[in-house]
C-alpha cells in the first residue's frame, strides 16, 4: 500500500507533464503489443505453410505448390505464389527472381508498419520530461524570486526535486519502449530473412528443374 501512494505521489507532484507521457507509454504499449502479436502470428503461419509446401517443391510438383499457395494467404505463399506464376510461364532465373523481389517490396512494408511509431514514443517522452523539468525549474526560480530569504533554499530544492519528476518519468517510460522496438526489429528481420531463404530455395527448384527439362 506503501508503494503505491508513493507512485501515486510521484506521478500527481510531477506536474501537468505526466499526463502526455503517460498517454505516449499507453499508445506505445498498444501498437508494441499488437506488433507483437501480429509478427508471431505471422512467422508461425509461415513456418506451417513452409513445411507443407517444401516437399512439393522438392519434388518438383509446382502444380500441387500452386494451389497450396494459391489457397492460403501468409506472406511465404504469397512470395511463392508470384514466383509460381512466373515459372509456368518463363524459363528464366532473372524473370521469376524479379517477381520475388516485387513481392518482397510489398510485404516488408507491411510488416514494418507502425514499429517505428514504438522508437518515436520513446524519443517523445524523453523529450516531453525534459520540457517538463525545464518548465518546472522556471517556475520554482520565479517563485523562490519573491520568497523569505530564509525559505529560499528549502523552497528551491523542494521545487527542483518535484520538477526533476518528468524527466525521471520520461526515461522510465522510454527505456523499456527502445528496447521493445529493438525486440520488434529483429523479429521483422528474422521473418524477412526466413522470407528470404524461402525464396532462394524455390528458386534454386525451380531453375534447376528447368535445366533438366532442357537436358531432356
Amino acid at each position: 500500500m506503501d508503494a503505491l501512494y508513493s507512485v501515486v505521489r510521484f506521478f500527481v507532484t510531477g506536474g501537468p507533464f505526466m499526463y502526455p507521457i503517460l498517454i505516449v507509454f499507453a499508445a506505445g504499449v498498444a501498437i508494441a503489443v499488437e506488433r507483437f502479436v501480429t509478427l508471431t502470428h505471422v512467422r508461425r503461419r509461415n513456418e506451417d505453410m513452409w513445411s507443407k509446401v517444401q516437399p512439393a517443391l522438392a519434388s518438383g510438383d509446382f502444380d500441387k505448390a500452386r494451389e497450396m499457395t494459391s489457397e492460403d494467404d501468409s506472406t511465404v505463399s504469397q512470395l511463392l505464389t508470384m514466383g509460381l506464376a512466373r515459372q509456368g510461364a518463363v524459363r528464366r532465373r532473372e524473370d521469376i527472381e524479379i517477381a520475388m523481389e516485387e513481392s518482397m517490396l510489398e510485404i516488408i512494408p507491411r510488416l514494418e508498419k507502425r514499429t517505428g511509431y514504438v522508437a518515436l514514443g520513446a524519443s517523445v517522452a524523453t523529450l516531453l520530461g525534459l520540457l517538463g523539468t525545464i518548465i518546472g525549474l522556471i517556475q520554482a526560480f520565479t517563485a523562490v524570486a519573491n520568497a523569505n530569504p530564509a525559505e529560499k533554499a528549502d523552497l528551491l530544492s523542494a521545487s527542483i526535486s518535484v520538477a526533476m519528476n518528468t524527466t525521471a518519468f520520461g526515461l522510465i517510460v522510454a527505456i523499456p519502449l527502445l528496447v521493445t522496438h529493438s525486440v520488434l526489429t529483429a523479429k521483422t528481420g528474422e521473418i524477412v530473412v526466413s522470407l528470404e531463404m524461402a525464396s532462394v530455395k524455390a528458386l534454386n527448384v525451380i531453375t534447376a528443374m528447368a535445366k533438366r527439362q532442357v537436358m531432356a
